[in-house]
């Protein structure tokens, strides 16, 4: 059974940086790609960061490029977006995703999801 578990939301200061992690059970974050997605209040879910399976591209959106970076720890078998210079526009429910082929942006083509954690940004 695959698990996916979110945690490091929380309230920060414009400015300021957080960092997400993504515990995985029931598969291997090397062997998929992983995004991280994020819905805000009254709006749709949108991509915000990829890294894709095996040679591990990454790819962002472009609201958060040059801010944020997903990375993976192989041996822990986790995911982190690490996110700076965080914006009031920045909060949302963030959520991490898998997918065994190498769909990046389609979230219809993820097949697993967390629960999400919420990242609130103050002004």
């Amino acid at each position: 059974q695959v698990q996916l578990v979110e945690s490091g939301g929380g309230l920060v200061q414009a400015g300021g940086s957080l960092r997400l992690s993504c515990a995985a059970s029931g598969l291997t974050v090397s062997s998929v790609t992983m995004g991280w997605f994020r819905q805000a209040q009254g709006k749709e879910r949108e991509f915000v960061a990829a890294l894709t399976r095996g040679g591990a591209s990454t790819y962002y959106a472009d609201s958060v490029k040059g801010r944020f970076t997903i990375s993976r720890d192989n041996a822990k078998n986790m995911v982190y977006l690490q996110m700076n210079s965080l914006k009031p526009e920045d909060t949302a429910v963030y959520y991490c995703a898998a997918n065994s082929g190498y769909s990046v942006r389609q979230q219809s083509l993820y097949d697993y999801w967390g629960q999400g954690t919420q990242v609130t940004v103050s002004s």
